[in-house]
């Protein structure tokens, strides 16, 4: 059975306001690089500000990098209850979190694939996925479409899969922990869980991002997850008020340089950049950073506060929001450049909208495998409605 820590011991998971924050920013600029990246609307606004859009559609993924940081240090709290886990333990866990994921996200891809068959006929754009075979449905329903090598059905599904075996990864380490415990191969539990996830960000961020054949898999994108954990374990053990507190805060910042160092010499990565970059910032902030006492303006607390909540339901739906935009925008006014440019901001707000809904009414509810089944069978159903719809294609 897995062991819980005396909570005196524990630390906060970190979901505070800066994370929230942190969320927030990344979830607006993963929208908008979308819709800077599949246009047509993006192309039109281009013509006027080629720089801005550019950017957006160039850089803008790397928001992706504060998710993945942000998941880092957020499991690392939540697994410091356990010093390890048995495969039992490992197996509960990692079920509640796929059908955390995987439940919105049923519901979202019954939405764009319903979308994508709408517009279809009159809309011919190379943001538009094929038409879904059952294979593919299948294969998205256990988040393997990327593994098996087959289209998406929608933008930004594979950050799904990769967040799950990420997760699956963190996992795994705590029941090596305790094979090694039951050995007797290692004194402490936690040094050995320390020591881990070290060597997992190590070679991910020495190895395995350096190859972009790996980028289906968890292990290219360890390096931005483990830099959270080691984050959060780095804030852990600086907030302890021991007498060598100065050494260890010196120790861990120089473990960090090393890293960040070393991968950056190797091959300089923007990627890898910012993700180091928020995770030093997630070890160096005071306190009052994570609680946001600092914060005045309550609107503004409550604004970054509700969109980090929603921030995954959004990230799912807004493609088809976005999609739905595009076909209706281009249809009627294809060359106006405020048409277009209006077109992008509605569906930014309707993005937000959609995806508040999607949250209220699926992604907050208690998750059950009775769910499950249910959001699969609408989710087939989509598929079958949508090669009904269009049977040509």
């Amino acid at each position: 059975m897995s062991i819980s820590l005396p909570a005196e011991t524990q630390r906060p998971s970190g979901r505070s306001f800066l994370i929230d924050a942190i969320k927030a920013a990344g979830c607006l600029l993963i929208v908008l690089h979308h819709m800077a990246f599949y246009g047509p609307m993006s192309d039109v606004v281009a013509t006027a500000w080629p720089a801005t859009v550019a950017w957006l559609y160039d850089q803008g993924r790397l928001a992706v990098q504060f998710f993945l940081v942000c998941a880092g240090f957020l499991t690392a709290g939540h697994l410091a209850r356990y010093e390890f886990l048995d495969l039992t333990e490992a197996i509960k866990l990692a079920s509640q979190r796929y059908l955390r994921l995987v439940i919105p996200l049923l519901a979202a891809l019954s939405f764009t694939v319903l979308v994508t068959e709408w517009v279809r006929p009159d809309f011919d754009h190379a943001s538009l996925s094929a038409a879904p075979e059952w294979g593919q449905a299948l294969a998205h329903l256990f988040l393997l479409q990327h593994l098996l090598d087959m289209e998406a059905l929608s933008a930004g599904v594979w950050y799904v899969a990769i967040d799950f075996q990420l997760y699956a990864m963190a996992l795994l380490s705590l029941i090596v922990v305790k094979v090694c415990r039951v050995a007797q191969a290692v004194p402490s539990a936690q040094a050995l869980r320390w020591g881990m996830w070290l060597g997992l960000t190590c070679a991910s961020m020495w190895w395995w991002n350096l190859h972009s054949d790996l980028d289906d898999h968890g292990l290219y994108f360890f390096c931005a997850y483990g830099l959270g954990l080691l984050a959060w374990e780095a804030r852990q053990r600086a907030g302890l008020a021991l007498p060598n507190d100065t050494i260890q805060r010196w120790a861990v910042w120089a473990l960090f340089l090393v890293l960040g160092g070393v991968a950056w010499w190797l091959e300089p990565r923007s990627r890898l950049a910012v993700a180091w970059c928020v995770a030093s910032l997630l070890i160096a902030v005071p306190d009052r950073w994570f609680s946001g006492v600092s914060v005045r303006s309550l609107v503004l607390k409550q604004s970054v506060q509700w969109l980090s909540k929603v921030s995954y339901s959004v990230f799912l739906i807004h493609f088809g929001v976005s999609l739905a935009v595009n076909a209706g925008v281009t249809a009627r006014w294809p060359d106006g450049l405020w048409a277009n440019f209006l077109g992008m901001v509605s569906a930014l707000l309707f993005s937000l909208v959609c995806g508040g809904l999607l949250y209220r009414f699926v992604e907050r509810q208690a998750t059950s495998w009775w769910r499950w089944w249910f959001w699969a069978g609408v989710f087939k159903a989509s598929v079958a409605l949508a090669l009904i719809m269009n049977p040509a294609t």
